[in-house]
């Protein structure tokens, strides 16, 4: 007998042969089509979050156009300045502050608290966008370590022993940073993330272990379009040993959960022919983007 998986590889096999086959045939006929994409009108996209005993940070900005150009430049040209952002708990209701008018606003005296509700209210150019999020409670990582990679002298990923609560609905968020700096090369001397780092699949929930314990691991992230060496060389998803990392461990709502999987899902289908499109599920009423809630907790691992 067959193996299924086998015969599941023939068939893709065969249909890849008869695309390639197709698009040799017609090739001998191409022609130029010009293909008039309307543009579509700019919307608002908010990036905000909350963590416990931390103030509320929300981005403004406005959708750049599908074929345009993603640069520092237009990134900070592309803020949204002047606009009416507050955050309320049900009980306060602070009025965020912006900075250098590049579309971030922050507050100074409304901080999260887990197992509240947050409310963000924002009024841009007489329109009226609105989000909502909550804190969970937290959960705590058991332990964390270091483990080598199969037969790779240095070169390995951070684990973690979970035991989620017997309460079905947890989701969670990974974060890392390497807090120890570079010995050589052109970035000797600086720090290796300046911030938290996700890496792919960063999201997960106990649909399928509510209530249990079990280990995991993760590989290293980096940050889109990085030049440093070690992310595009054989350390590339890989810690190292010597690294110092920080783990930060998120619980987070099912709003914000179902936002960066289905982010995660379009990024990683991203110029696959045989991915299917997948809209990014936003909680924004009015427009596009996250409102996110974070209840964190911390482990240091030193990769021995």
């Amino acid at each position: 007998m067959i193996p299924e998986n086998l015969i599941r590889m023939k068939k893709v096999l065969i249909v890849v042969t008869a695309f390639i086959i197709t698009g040799t045939i017609f090739s001998s006929c191409e022609k130029d089509v010009t293909v008039d994409i309307p543009q579509s009108d700019s919307k608002v996209v908010v990036e905000g979050y909350i963590e416990t005993g931390q103030y509320p940070v929300v981005r403004l900005s406005y959708t750049l156009p599908f074929f345009g150009t993603i640069s520092t430049l237009n990134f900070l040209q592309n803020g949204i300045s002047g606009a009416v952002v507050t955050v309320s708990d049900g009980t306060s209701t602070d009025t965020l502050q912006e900075f250098l008018n590049y579309g971030i606003y922050f507050s100074t005296h409304l901080t999260g608290t887990a197992g509240r509700i947050y409310s963000l209210h924002v009024l841009v150019n007489g329109n009226s966008i609105s989000a909502v999020t909550t804190i969970p409670q937290q959960v705590k990582l058991d332990s964390t370590w270091f483990k080598v990679d199969g037969s790779r002298d240095s070169l390995g990923f951070i684990w973690a022993h979970l035991t989620d609560p017997d309460s079905l609905g947890n989701n969670y968020r990974w974060f890392a940073r390497r807090i120890n700096h570079y010995q050589y090369g052109e970035d000797a001397g600086k720090i290796k993330d300046s911030i938290f780092i996700t890496p792919r699949g960063s999201v997960f929930d106990d649909k399928f272990f509510n209530g249990k314990s079990f280990d995991f691991g993760y590989n290293r992230g980096s940050m889109p379009n990085s030049n440093k060496a070690d992310d595009n060389n054989d350390e590339k998803i890989f810690f190292k040993r010597g690294d110092t990392v920080i783990v930060k461990f998120c619980s987070i709502d099912r709003a914000h959960f179902e936002f960066w999987r289905s982010e995660e899902t379009q990024v990683n289908s991203n110029g696959n022919p045989f991915g299917s499109p997948a809209p990014v599920i936003s909680n924004i009423n009015g427009g596009l983007g996250i409102w996110g809630g974070y209840n964190p907790t911390y482990d240091t691992v030193i990769a021995r």
